[in-house]
């Protein structure tokens, strides 16, 4: 990748257009025109980096619940059981991890279920030696995008995020429009014109109803998603702390203030367990991973702590939302 390159990663991460001609207005910013941005976006696609361009809605907002849930399986039948929990439309993210509790995925689910239910539903079919749901009690971060621009100092651009704290109301055509937006992006001239002909409205309507969702909290962003691995980013680690609970509520924006923290948030905590807050790191090698769990752990007095590391990705896509109803 050139600087150029670079330059259009973080534009498309973090401040991509809700226009008619989205890569006109990209081309504009980095002074190379509309033809080239779209050849530059569909090479970085077609390379591995670029992984999606869709919206990022907040499932809560959407009156959807989710929780982040742990198997501990044994190693001869991982992919055994990784295979069971794809199959379920509502898992959106499926990784091993090197711990006793070796199987992590997140699974959302629509009004009439709830993620434990359908962590038990799996469970039956898996059996697995013992499984963990960890829903969110307190949220301290989300939404952040990794900096191909920076010398390495900053590995994560933040960016602001609206939370939701209560659904919103959705008419039929919001939902319509909530089904074409989550969806990747064309990578021509007027794409969102072909999503808005799926979506049954005009094209001006769709984007309307795009940047509506943005100011009510209902979608956190519209952005590209890349493959951290192919973009240089070849190590995250999932690092669980045994933080005291009268401590929580100061530790936990404490976290998420550093760099190399993407994701921040209070747990539910076990017997067997004893970790309440749970952040994720990234860095371009296990040593950056390490050196951010010390600087953490330096900066907060909070000792007692544990990297997991991603083995294997089984499964990382996006939600579908009112695909299934």
């Amino acid at each position: 990748m050139d600087t150029i390159d670079r330059q259009l990663l973080n534009l498309l991460q973090v401040n991509f257009p809700l226009v008619t001609e989205p890569f006109s207005e990209l081309g504009r910013r980095l002074e190379i025109g509309e033809d080239a941005a779209i050849r530059r976006v569909r090479s970085l696609k077609d390379r591995g980096i670029i992984r999606q361009i869709s919206a990022v809605f907040d499932s809560h907002a959407l009156g959807y619940s989710s929780s982040l849930a742990a198997f501990s399986v044994p190693r001869e039948r991982v992919e055994q059981v990784a295979e069971i929990v794809n199959a379920h439309p509502g898992v959106s993210h499926n990784y091993e991890r090197d711990h006793t509790y070796n199987l992590w995925f997140t699974i959302t689910v629509p009004p009439g279920t709830t993620p434990e239910a359908e962590a038990d539903r799996l469970a039956a079919q898996a059996n697995p030696r013992a499984f963990r749901m960890f829903p969110t009690i307190r949220l301290f971060k989300i939404g952040v995008a990794f900096d191909m621009v920076g010398d390495g100092t900053d590995m994560l651009i933040t960016q602001p995020s609206a939370v939701r704290h209560d659904p919103v109301e959705l008419d039929e055509s919001d939902i319509a429009a909530v089904r074409v937006l989550q969806r990747d992006l064309p990578i021509d001239q007027r794409p969102f014109a072909s999503l808005a002909v799926r979506a049954g409205m005009r094209e001006d309507e769709l984007i309307r109803r795009a940047r509506m969702f943005l100011q009510l909290g209902a979608m956190r962003r519209y952005a590209a998603v890349l493959k951290h691995r192919e973009a240089g980013y070849l190590s995250n680690a999932m690092v669980v702390w045994n933080v005291p609970k009268n401590m929580i509520e100061y530790i936990g924006p404490e976290f998420a203030l550093h760099r190399a923290v993407s994701h921040c948030y209070e747990r539910h905590t076990y017997p067997d367990w004893p970790y309440s807050v749970f952040t994720m790191v990234h860095g371009r090698s296990i040593e950056d991973c390490e050196k951010a769990a010390r600087e953490l752990s330096n900066a907060t007095g909070i000792t007692d702590y544990v990297l997991l590391y991603s083995v294997r990705e089984f499964k990382k896509t996006r939600v579908l939302y009112y695909e299934h109803t």
